[in-house]
Parts: C-alpha cells; sequence; structure tokens
C-alpha cells in the first residue's frame, strides 16, 4: 500500500516543482513573458488552420498551457496548440463538424492520463529516430500546404481533407487578381520573420511580423480577411453534447489525437530536458499532464494540446528555469484575451498563415535529412516512407508503417547476425569424429533465423552425434525454443542422438516449458561444459561401433 501511495505521489504536483523559483523568479517571468508573445500568433493560426477558428487556438494555449504547466513531467515545457495536432484535427473537423472537438479533445485527454497512470511514458523511446524525422518533415509539408488557401485567399470549405489536393485546388481556384494581397502579406511576414531571425534569435520574430503586417494592412486599406471579434473574457467550462453517433464514430478519431498528443509531448519534453540542465522529466506524470490538459482545453471549448517544441525551446534560450515560466505564459495570453481582443481581430489570416508557413519550412531541416539519408540504406527507406504516408494518408499511420517497416529492418540484421556455425572437436582427432558433429549457435534464435539454422544443421549426411552449443546463443523467444524442439525430435527420429551443451540460466525455464529438454532421448544429455560431452559423444560412437561388429 505504501509502494502504490508513493507511486501515485510521483505523478502530482509538488512543491519540488518550484524549489528553484526563489533563485529565478526573475528569469522565469521574462521567459514566459516572452514565450507568451511567440505563442499568440501561433495559437491563433493553428485554431485558424485546423477549422476550430482562431478563439479555440487561443483557449487552448491558456488553459492547457496552464493545466499542463501545473501537472505535467518537464519543468520548462511549454504546451498548446501544434502544428501536428491541426494535420491531424483538420481532417476531423472536416468529417464530424467543429462541435465534435469538444468531445475529441476530453476522450483523447482520457486516454492520455490513462496512458499515463499505467506507466506508458517510456514507449516514446522504441520510435526509431527516422520515423521522428520522417513525419516530421511529414507535417512541415501538410502545414506549408494547408496555408495556401488561405495565402491565395481562398476559404477551405469544400476542398478535399488531403492537404495536397487542397492546396492544389484552391492555386488552381483562386481569383488570381485579387490572390495578390493576401500572398504579399504573406511574403513580407516571410520575409520580416527570416530578417530578425538573421539579427537575433531571442526576437519575437512571428509577433513583430504580425504586427508589421496589420498595421500595413489597416494604412492601406487591403482586402483581406480577418480573424474578426474575439470574446473578451474566458469562456465558462461546458458539458459537451454527447450522442449515441458521436460515442460511435468519434472513439478512432480520439485515439489518433492521444497517440499523436502522446507522442509529440514526450518527445518535445525529452528534447527539453537536453536543452538545459534543470533536471530530468517524468515521462508517465508528462501524460498526466498532457491527459488533464486536453480534457480541461475540451471543457472550454479549446482543442487537443501537445507539448511544442519550438515554444518550448524560446522558453529554455529565454532563462527559464521552473515550471514556472509557462504558468506567466499562459497568464500572459489570458491578459490578451481581457485587454487586446479588439487589436487581435484585425489580424489578417495570411498574415497567420505566413507565419504558419515559416514555421512549417523551418520543421523540416536540410542537414538532418542528409544525416538521414546518408546513415545506412534502411534507415533512409525508414524516413522516406513515413514522410511519404504523413504527407499522402495520414499521420499516425505514418508512424505505425515507419515503426512496422523499422522493426523489420532490425529483426532482418539479428537474424542475419544470428547463426549456425559447425566446429571441429577440441583436441587431437580420433577415430569416429568425423560421425560427431559439433554446432555452435551464436546470436538470436528467433522467428526470424530459426528455420534458416534448423536447415543449416538438418543438411548434414552421416552423422550419428550432434551436440548443439548453446552457450553463445543471446536470445531465444518461443518460435527457436519450439523449432529446437522440432529439430532435436527429427534428428532423434532419424537415430541421430543429440547432445545440448550450455544452455543459460535465463533460457532454461522457455527450453523446458516448450519440450526442448523433453524431447532429449536421456536427462543425462545435458552438459554444462563442452569436455564432458565431446566424451559423452565418442563413448557412444564407441560402443555403436562394437556393437555393429
Amino acid at each position: 500500500m505504501r509502494a502504490s501511495s508513493w507511486s501515485l505521489r510521483t505523478l502530482l504536483p509538488n512543491l519540488l516543482d518550484y524549489t528553484e523559483l526563489r533563485r529565478s523568479w526573475r528569469g522565469d517571468l521574462v521567459a514566459g513573458v516572452t514565450v507568451g508573445i511567440v505563442a499568440l500568433p501561433l495559437a491563433l493560426a493553428f485554431g485558424v488552420s485546423s477549422g476550430v477558428g482562431a478563439e479555440a487556438g487561443l483557449i487552448t494555449a491558456i488553459v492547457a498551457g496552464l493545466v499542463a504547466a501545473v501537472f505535467g513531467g518537464s519543468n520548462v515545457q511549454v504546451s498548446g496548440p501544434t502544428g501536428a495536432m491541426v494535420v491531424v484535427l483538420a481532417p476531423i473537423v472536416v468529417s464530424h463538424g467543429v462541435g465534435s472537438v469538444m468531445l475529441i479533445s476530453i476522450l483523447a485527454g482520457i486516454i492520455v492520463l490513462l496512458a499515463g497512470v499505467l506507466r506508458l511514458g517510456r514507449t516514446v523511446s522504441y520510435i526509431p529516430w527516422p520515423v521522428i524525422e520522417g513525419f516530421t518533415v511529414g507535417i512541415g509539408v501538410i502545414i506549408f500546404l494547408q496555408q495556401i488557401p488561405a495565402a491565395v485567399g481562398v476559404g477551405g470549405a469544400g476542398h478535399s481533407t488531403n492537404a495536397v489536393i487542397a492546396a492544389m485546388e484552391s492555386a488552381l481556384g483562386a481569383d488570381w487578381p485579387a490572390a495578390f494581397s493576401p500572398l504579399a502579406t504573406v511574403a513580407v511576414v516571410a520575409v520580416v520573420m527570416l530578417l530578425l531571425s538573421r539579427i537575433s534569435g531571442r526576437l519575437p520574430a512571428s509577433f513583430i511580423a504580425i504586427v508589421v503586417v496589420t498595421l500595413g494592412a489597416s494604412l492601406l486599406g487591403l482586402p483581406l480577411d480577418t480573424i474578426g471579434e474575439l470574446p473578451r473574457s474566458l469562456p465558462l467550462p461546458t458539458l459537451p453534447v454527447i450522442e449515441a453517433e458521436s460515442l460511435l464514430s468519434l472513439p478512432g478519431p480520439a485515439f489518433a489525437v492521444a497517440a499523436l498528443a502522446a507522442i509529440e509531448s514526450l518527445l518535445s519534453a525529452r528534447v527539453a530536458a537536453s536543452m538545459t540542465d534543470t533536471g530530468p522529466y517524468n515521462a508517465d506524470r508528462e501524460l498526466v499532464g498532457q491527459g488533464l490538459a486536453s480534457i480541461a482545453s475540451g471543457f472550454f471549448g479549446g482543442m487537443p494540446a501537445t507539448g511544442a517544441i519550438a515554444r518550448t525551446a524560446v522558453n529554455v534560450r529565454s532563462g527559464a528555469r521552473t515550471r514556472a515560466s509557462a504558468i506567466v505564459h499562459s497568464l500572459a495570453l489570458l491578459a490578451v484575451v481581457y485587454l487586446a481582443a479588439n487589436v487581435v481581430a484585425v489580424i489578417p489570416f495570411a498574415a497567420l498563415s505566413g507565419v504558419l508557413m515559416v514555421t512549417a519550412a523551418r520543421m523540416i531541416s536540410p542537414t538532418i535529412i542528409k544525416q538521414v539519408l546518408r546513415s545506412t540504406r534502411s534507415d533512409a527507406i525508414v524516413f522516406v516512407i513515413t514522410a511519404i504516408i504523413t504527407v499522402s494518408f495520414d499521420l499516425i499511420i505514418a508512424v505505425g508503417i515507419g515503426i512496422a517497416v523499422a522493426a523489420f529492418f532490425a529483426l532482418r540484421a539479428l537474424s542475419t547476425a544470428s547463426g549456425v556455425h559447425r566446429e571441429e572437436p577440441p583436441g587431437s582427432s580420433l577415430a569416429g569424429d568425423e560421425r560427431i558433429a559439433l554446432f555452435r549457435i551464436d546470436g538470436s534464435l528467433f522467428f526470424g533465423a530459426a528455420e534458416r539454422i534448423l536447415d543449416r544443421i538438418n543438411d548434414h549426411e552421416g552423422i550419428e552425434v550432434v551436440i548443439l552449443r548453446l552457450s553463445q546463443l543471446q536470445l531465444i523467444d518461443a518460435t527457436g525454443a519450439h523449432t529446437l524442439t522440432d529439430l532435436v525430435t527429427a534428428l532423434e527420429r532419424r537415430g541421430v542422438t543429440v547432445l545440448i551443451k550450455g544452455i543459460r540460466p535465463e533460457h532454461l525455464h522457455v527450453l523446458e516449458r516448450l519440450g526442448v529438454i523433453g524431447s532429449l532421448r536421456h536427462p543425462n544429455h545435458l552438459f554444462a561444459e563442452l569436455e564432458p560431452a565431446i566424451a559423452h559423444a565418442r563413448s557412444h560412437i564407441s560402443r555403436a561401433a562394437i556393437a555393429s561388429e
């Protein structure tokens, strides 16, 4: 009981989260305000791009950002709406409507919360690096393509849920004389952001670009669609409308959203931990925090949230030391709702598209792409397949297929590294040794290698005794043990005596349970050392020779 209560406490907030606050509060305050300024245009843009609206994006950044900061497992992680979530959420909004987002956010949050309680946080470490980079590139491409309708002044309604097709439809259906104004707005945002990033990485480039473009559009009277009126206070929490049809159709999308939220949040937290010395992150607590964040966001009318690596990086570079900085970030955004809603209302949609296009372009690193493609052929194939499927079909499917392809190559490499080698009996050769076959099985005897090893041993004639050396066997699974049983049984049926030497203690249980030991002709045919096994084999050959005379 004591152990379980301690386990539960590790998933909950505690005073140790703020031990450095006395020394770091100034840095945390500055970092929080800075990242809040950076997060404002991104929250608005991700809300618009996902189809739920700028208001929902802002609510998510405030509510989910605050809850994840308090309950999450990272000291410096900043959470909110992200580009990856937009990629998954936008088709769901088209298929199920905006009204479904509240319920999906709550359901996905519950799934992520349960994953944390069940201690599944470390499973993200099993995702191979080429898969991570592949879907990162795919996400960047999709985010960029999703902005083309707004960039050419075409609404997204009626377009395909596939970003590639929707981008082509928008480009072909645009009113090109009228499209020059939003395109010019996008271009100006991109130029300002790129120039400011060259001057200093600490400047909130996206925020400054939004201010410049919004002022310019207002002064010039450009015919641009704007965000429009926003609420001047945070809405009250409400319960979602639950219908029987929703309960049948939404669990699938909710699981997809939950999988993405868990993966992206844990990857972001892991990267954040490597960027600063503020201590390691608790993966399971991070899932609990992100689950609670999405649940809270859903009740307030927001969208599912994840850890945001770009905002987290800004937070770290700005001097954050504790989770107080992420809390300040949410409070700064809350102040925007109460004090500057009228100002935000006149921001052009095209300006937000420009911010996201630059953000998407930065997600695609030519250096990392070259590193992956030049590593190994199998890693390059996994990377390319994951990226293509992400863009063409679905992010979660892409991750699953990427992991499956990576696992296939890993198993093939493991199978190739495994083998069986025939050795000569040690010492001077004696008469009859040619009828003794000594085989050493190396590496792994599992489902990917068992049949090949079986064929290798069976391919010998004129043998009366087979000695199997298993001391170099590193891994054996049920398929390998079953195949070994079939091998021993087949050899014994042909009149070949099988001796087994050097079973490791960790392998003994599975070999006993699956009949390897029982298939031997005699229990004494198990040996711990090679010399007694060789002596027994030679005595068997001698007895057989005497019996045949």
